[in-house]
């Protein structure tokens, strides 16, 4: 059984910085890492490879020093590591992310019986890549997969989870998952697995090589733009009771109770 797992790159959180203008994220001088959800995604397929056999491809989309993170992926367990990156790319959305990552999949025939991805990204928050991605590829997508139940060779029983319940899916083959961090926990790379990533071949492709042209993608090819950044600002007016105040400020409190309750019922 063959698995595709999309990995991310993304800064340190606490050193993000946007740039005012495009409203895209500074991405140049930070540290980077792998997104801590598709950490756990990758970890559920090797362990399912571990089980059933096959292999492990992991994808991404993103500047060069991407290949670290690559071949963090590698010495986990993945085999093949593929990675679209071209300066083209830079202020990609969503939409124009997930229309990359098809074309890559579809020019490199890369086969799979199932496509896991992280639920979202530290770095965006949006959660609306595995989506597209599965619609573009024509895939059945479950999202918020809490666990993998069972992996037949044609279909995957899963629980999902809704608010304070959850849901049990079954998607046939091939499928694309969605997965939160209770699906795995990931283990730690070991010494033979950091060797094997160091010598790995990290296959590297732009967006001519993949059939993708310079407008599809990038500011140029993203139906939303982040239009201004700022800060929120939060103003109360608001007055302290203390000590001989107390009974003043409760009574006061009473007063705005009353007077909400009073507005609801008008």
């Amino acid at each position: 059984m063959d698995f595709l797992v999309l990995v991310k790159q993304v800064p340190d959180t606490e050193k993000v910085k946007i740039d005012p203008v495009t409203g895209t994220m500074v991405r140049e001088g930070l540290e980077i890492t792998m997104n801590p959800l598709d950490a756990h995604a990758l970890e559920l397929v090797i362990s399912l490879k571990e089980k059933f056999g096959g292999t492990v491809t992991v994808l991404s989309m993103g500047p060069m020093n991407t290949v670290d993170v690559l071949r963090d992926a590698i010495a986990l367990g993945a085999d093949r590591a593929i990675l679209l990156s071209d300066s083209v790319l830079a202020g990609s959305d969503t939409w124009a992310t997930s229309f990359a990552l098809a074309k890559t999949i579809e020019k490199l025939n890369i086969k799979f019986d199932l496509l896991v991805c992280g639920e979202k990204s530290t770095d965006g928050e949006t959660g609306q890549v595995g989506i597209e991605l599965a619609t573009l590829l024509n895939l059945p997508v479950v999202t918020y997969v809490s666990e993998l139940i069972e992996l037949g060779s044609d279909f995957v029983l899963i629980r999902r989870s809704v608010e304070d319940a959850h849901e049990i899916w079954k998607a046939p083959l091939p499928a694309c998952l969605c997965v939160l961090k209770s699906v795995a926990e990931p283990r730690l790379p070991t010494l033979a697995g950091k060797k094997r990533a160091m010598d790995a071949k990290i296959e590297i492709y732009d967006t001519k090589l993949v059939g993708i042209r310079p407008e599809e993608v990038g500011l140029k090819g993203s139906p939303t733009r982040v239009v201004k950044v700022f800060n929120t600002k939060i103003a109360r007016n608001c007055r302290m009771y203390a000590d001989r105040d107390v009974a003043e400020g409760i009574e006061r409190v009473i007063e705005l109770i009353k007077t909400v309750l009073e507005g609801e019922a008008g």
